[in-house]
């Protein structure tokens, strides 16, 4: 099973880079597995350690991908990091091993330490179509333009029936992405 979360790492200077991340879990172990290259890769290689944020505001995940900062963030409580400022829970994460592969390796990382910050309000058919949209938008260089359209269109009719501002600020944000991803190739290939 795969969950999504908010992780933030930093790197040797101090620089803090929030990303979205599936991940898995294995008791009090998480997995992370990052696409090379990756910042989220090379600083928890480089700090051993990265801090994983819950969060129900969908925004963060749309504003990741598409550089619009929608998110406040707090130092960690145990480890060097950062969490989100508005989630719902953070976990404090150490490096336990790496497993190597060319293209996603895997990192397993020890829960340290673990916030519940305020409760889960409940599922929201819209927030679920942000996040699928979310994960097409970081994988538009690797899928089809016919499926990720379709898939848009298909997502579109929880977004047109249960969303709120929030999620609708989101859903913009990607559907304007891929739009311009989209117009960008078009636009490379009639020169």
């Amino acid at each position: 099973m795969i969950f999504e979360t908010i992780v933030t790492s930093m790197n040797d200077q101090g620089e803090v880079h929030v990303a979205p991340f599936g991940i898995q879990r294995l008791g009090e172990t998480v997995i992370i597995s990052p696409y090379k290259p990756s910042l989220t890769l090379s600083n928890i290689i480089a700090t051993q350690r990265a801090v994983l944020s819950l969060c129900d505001d969908v925004r963060v995940f749309a504003g990741a991908l598409t550089n619009r900062q929608a998110w406040s963030l707090l130092p960690a409580e145990q480890l060097l990091g950062y969490r989100l400022a508005d989630c719902l829970a953070h976990e404090e994460l150490t490096l336990l091993r790496v497993e190597k592969d060319a293209v996603r390796p895997r990192l397993h990382m020890q829960l340290q330490h673990r916030v519940l910050h305020q409760p889960f309000a409940g599922f929201n058919r819209a927030q679920a179509a942000v996040i699928e949209l979310a994960v097409l938008v970081s994988r538009l260089t690797r899928l089809p333009k016919d499926k990720v359209q379709s898939e848009r269109q298909y997502l579109q009719i929880a977004i047109d029936k249960t969303a709120g501002e929030r999620e609708l600020q989101a859903w913009a944000w990607l559907t304007d992405k891929i739009d311009n991803h989209y117009a960008a190739q078009d636009g490379s290939n009639l020169a």
